[in-house]
């Protein structure tokens, strides 16, 4: 393979690498909300 098809594959791999961990924060993200609104849900059910 010739250097330029080598950096090439290892300038893909890292965009590959930075979009996952990108998808990673988000879906933590999300499942903090959702357990903020589940705590803040069940709160109010026991409040009344």
């Amino acid at each position: 393979m010739s250097d330029k098809g080598k950096a090439r594959r290892a300038a893909y791999e890292a965009q590959q690498e930075k979009k996952a961990r990108r998808v990673v924060n988000w879906i933590f993200i999300v499942l903090v909300l959702l357990a903020i609104c589940y705590i803040a849900y069940t709160y109010m059910m026991m409040g009344l």
